[in-house]
């Protein structure tokens, strides 16, 4: 079935409104391990749909692929800056994210499902899998909200 006049797109607000309702009936924990988990598995399909899969490309063609993919011309999940290797560990720069739409300075709320969907999709790109935390937030003074990668053996 689709929405011939609302198309595939709903609110930011609506999604966010739904994850709090989620974690006040089953915790915080439990959702943000559902929201990872469904976010990476979003992002393996659209490495796939993107043809991403396999290919061999620079971290900047990449983070240009994702970038529109999940930016404004794309699903508009987050903006992806830029995406780049510091010894073995994959930094994804991140802005705009819908996690942090909405939430007051200085809030705890980490980055779930968009870690999960930018997880999925560099998993699937590079044929590995990959630990994934968000470390840096723009709730709490950082200019991106970061999320590093380091390949699991």
């Amino acid at each position: 079935m689709s929405r011939p006049i609302l198309g595939d797109f709903s609110s930011i607000v609506c999604f966010k409104s739904a994850i709090v309702g989620m974690e006040d009936a089953l915790g915080e924990k439990a959702i943000a391990i559902a929201l990872i988990s469904a976010g990476r598995r979003r992002g393996k399909h659209l490495a796939q749909e993107l043809g991403l899969a396999g290919a061999n490309l620079s971290l900047d063609d990449i983070a240009s692929k994702l970038g529109f993919a999940f930016g404004k011309d794309g699903t508009r999940l987050c903006i992806i800056n830029r995406i780049k290797a510091e010894g073995d560990v994959i930094k994804v720069y991140t802005s705009e994210t819908l996690c942090s739409t909405g939430e007051p300075q200085g809030s705890d709320r980490k980055c779930t499902y968009t870690l999960g969907a930018v997880w999925g999709a560099l998993q699937q790109t590079f044929g590995k899998r990959f630990q994934g935390k968000h470390t840096e937030s723009v709730l709490r003074g950082g200019e991106y909200d970061v999320f590093e990668f380091t390949e699991m053996n």
